[in-house]
């Protein structure tokens, strides 16, 4: 194992450690720090939580590639495996990465918004619901964000994809009233996106991020703001 290792205040603390640790069937990249940090460096800093591909918080770049640590068995590779922080967020030490930032993002989004009450209850197919349901596996492991080359380059300007899923979710649900494309426009950031589908590509949940959520955002954008046909229509209805 070759595990990247230093803080964030201290550019000139980071270097790589290389341990050689023992095989066992099943291992997977995650087991692997652990026996790092109980048996031959406990100062090791990683996050995890569940062990179980449930949580999201294991995220790591492997191989130089961003995966969960829990679900990446070690046969995957021959040889020396590296491990190493999430590129995309600013280092806290060692495998530990700051990803507050994705909380103020959140609270950006504008939020579910019913139509307007009545004393019936709310019915609606269930095509509908299936819909969006997709969106709701998210278990905001951020490897979608880390991977994408927008957000690395332009983090100020674009949401991520991962937030894209969330506004998509609202948007795609039966009974939301809202329209948020003039916020994906401008605060979103969306026209950033090039549909490289990496994020899709890389997705523990297997969410089709790109083809079911970002171009569908990326349509309602266009229609709402870019659809000359529309643009005359509200311009001789005074809208």
């Amino acid at each position: 194992m070759r595990v990247s290792r230093g803080n964030g205040t201290d550019p000139s603390s980071r270097r790589f450690d290389s341990f050689e640790v023992p095989h066992e069937n099943g291992m997977v990249v995650l087991n692997a720090i652990h026996y790092i940090q109980a048996n031959l460096d406990p100062s090791l800093s990683a996050r995890w939580n569940c062990k179980a591909g449930r949580c999201g918080s294991c995220s790591a770049e492997i191989n130089g590639k961003p995966k969960l640590m829990c679900k990446t068995p070690v046969d995957t590779y021959d040889g020396e495996i590296t491990v190493e922080p999430m590129r995309a967020f600013p280092l806290l030490r060692d495998l530990v990465t700051d990803v507050s930032e994705n909380w103020k993002v959140a609270m950006m989004i504008p939020p579910f918004t019913p139509k307007e009450s009545t004393d019936d209850p709310w019915r609606f197919f269930q095509r509908d619901v299936d819909r969006s349901r997709e969106f709701r596996k998210c278990i905001e492991c951020f490897l979608c964000q880390d991977v994408c080359h927008v957000v690395r380059e332009h983090k100020a300007d674009y949401i991520g994809p991962r937030w894209v899923v969330k506004a998509a979710a609202l948007d795609m649900h039966p009974m939301d009233a809202l329209n948020r494309s003039e916020f994906m426009k401008d605060e979103g950031g969306l026209g950033y996106c090039n549909i490289t589908k990496c994020c899709q590509e890389i997705c523990p949940e297997h969410i089709v991020i790109t083809d079911n959520a970002i171009i569908p955002e990326k349509e309602r954008v266009v229609d709402s703001h870019y659809d000359p046909i529309l643009w005359l229509y509200r311009k001789l209805k005074g809208k």
